[in-house]
């Protein structure tokens, strides 16, 4: 065993669907204004631009189903995603084969702190304070691609209280998910572990305490988080 000077951190892992074993994490991807709507929404053009991401941490994933209200902010949003779990990574990936590379699929929250983020863009500063604040991902169990396959169309919603707030299809992905990884790939080098969240439709809007939130995708089930 090495005799490391600190305690080592613990690995991230997340339940799969199924199953008693754990995916473990390595990194966390996410892309940014990736539905038409929503970049409308941002005030941003929605056109086919080169894709942009920014990274949350890997302990920022939180399969709990609760969500602590953070500190510091008093704007907090929902986002509601699909997550893609890898198996296996590399450089330069084609997009031909970027399926071949992808463990399974998740349920995911990409919870901002609003009034932060806006901060930053005006200073023109990274995002890091709006975005991978401590538990800012609740996310669901993993659903392997051997049950669920690769989900490219279908509804993904969001209610908060039982209220519809988010509403889209998956086929309304500007940039597509092998396309993400195929992008990704140039720029670093994927591994297994890595997470990428592919984006979130229109209608994202603020949660307070006490909140439940409920997210569903098609063929994937839904997951609920409480806002504490």
């Amino acid at each position: 065993m090495p005799d490391y000077v600190i305690d080592a951190p613990k690995i991230i892992a997340l339940p799969v669907a199924g199953s008693s074993a754990l995916y473990p994490v390595r990194r966390v991807y996410c892309i940014g204004r990736n539905y038409a709507a929503h970049a409308i929404e941002m005030g941003h053009d929605p056109d086919r631009e080169a894709p942009f991401f920014f990274q949350k941490n890997p302990d920022n994933l939180d399969p709990s189903g609760e969500f602590p209200y953070p500190a510091q902010s008093s704007d907090v949003h929902h986002e509601a995603e699909l997550a893609v779990m890898l198996q296996s990574g590399g450089t330069e990936i084609p997009v031909s084969e970027a399926l071949n590379h992808i463990f399974g699929y998740a349920l995911a929250l990409d919870m901002t702190r609003r009034d932060r983020q806006g901060e930053m863009k005006k200073a023109g500063r990274p995002w890091e304070i709006g975005k991978a604040f401590e538990r800012s991902a609740p996310i669901g169990p993993v659903h392997p691609v051997a049950d669920v396959g690769h989900p490219d169309h279908g509804a993904i919603t969001l209610r908060v209280n039982g209220a519809l707030r988010q509403e889209g299809d998956l086929n309304q992905l500007i940039w597509k998910v092998p396309e993400m990884i195929s992008y990704l790939s140039d720029y670093f080098e994927l591994a297994a572990g890595d997470v990428i969240l592919s984006g979130t439709p229109a209608g994202v809007g603020p949660v307070q305490k006490d909140d439940d939130m409920e997210l569903a995708i098609e063929g994937l089930g839904q997951m609920n988080v409480k806002v504490v």
